[in-house]
């Protein structure tokens, strides 16, 4: 985590006031990067086929057709001083998500807008398990084996921490950047542009952390898909503020992989609902440019 971090503080320090890079850099968290190449432990898969008990189903959207296996994380393998969520100390997690790829050619509807169009599955420790093909008709992405490696990740594009996070004069420090930098430049996107800028190039696959949202904050999205009134719901940012990040995946020319518009897939959970195993809690969403 120290090479992201110091790359990242560096750009905080040189580009933002020096008491808004101090508090923007003390919201860092650790985020436990999938990467096809590294020297750290493997902890999991994406694409390939996925090892299920014999007993568990394929995921099905009801008619539609077979989700698409994405990827697998054996919880046993993470590096667990830098997990930020409260993950299973063993077993695996498989994500499973409708990509279109089994649709009819006018379907436009081909990534999930609700909840049985992905699957968050929980195989516990020590469960047998064999590989299984994808039903006739889907072909599994390119297999690739990631390791873990660590990242500095950072609140950035209006997460709820740039509001909470005050400076001395009172204004929260996305107020703060925002009047040094002047109106015509959100103080979350210069955020986000600091984050982009050290990850250009290498695919965001991940778990915990901070989410790397490609428009606006994931929380303050899946917080308003859940209230009753959406955006104008006045306990957004209270919902918001129970979600955490389970895992993202990257669009990337290794694994086949394109949601959208070069976006990123988005598995959130709340806390509450993570520390009871409660993985069909999971919401999942896509943003691309």
């Amino acid at each position: 985590m120290t090479a992201w971090r110091d790359r990242l503080s560096t750009l905080a320090q040189d580009r933002l006031p020096a008491e808004a890079a101090a508090k923007w850099i003390e919201l860092f968290q650790p985020g436990i990067r999938l990467v096809s190449r590294g020297t750290g432990p493997r902890v999991g898969q994406l694409g390939g086929n996925p090892a299920l008990p014999e007993a568990m189903e394929w995921p099905v959207w009801a008619d539609r057709g077979p989700l698409t296996f994405v990827g697998a994380v054996d919880c046993a393998t993470l590096p667990r001083e830098f997990v930020t969520i409260p993950l299973p100390e063993a077993g695996t997690l498989l994500f499973f998500c409708f990509d279109g790829r089994f649709a009819s050619a006018d379907d436009e509807d081909h990534l999930p807008r609700d909840a049985d169009g992905y699957r968050v599955l929980f195989v516990p420790a020590g469960t047998p398990v064999a590989e299984r093909t994808p039903p006739s008709g889907l072909e599994p992405y390119p297999r690739r084996e990631v390791f873990a490696e660590i990242a500095a990740t950072a609140p950035e594009r209006e997460h709820l921490l740039l509001d909470r996070t005050t400076v001395a004069s009172g204004a929260s420090l996305a107020e703060a950047v925002k009047d040094v930098l002047g109106p015509w430049r959100s103080g979350a996107d210069v955020f986000g542009e600091m984050t982009w800028e050290i990850n250009q190039g290498t695919p965001r696959h991940q778990v915990g952390g901070l989410a790397a949202p490609v428009q606006g904050a994931v929380e303050n999205e899946v917080a308003a898909a859940v209230l009753e009134d959406g955006w104008d719901d006045p306990r957004l940012k209270e919902e918001a503020a129970r979600w955490v990040l389970l895992a993202q995946f990257d669009s990337a020319e290794e694994t086949d992989m394109r949601w959208g518009d070069a976006g990123m897939l988005y598995w959130l959970i709340r806390a509450d609902d993570l520390r009871a195993g409660r993985f069909d809690a999971a919401r999942c969403l896509m943003q691309c440019g």
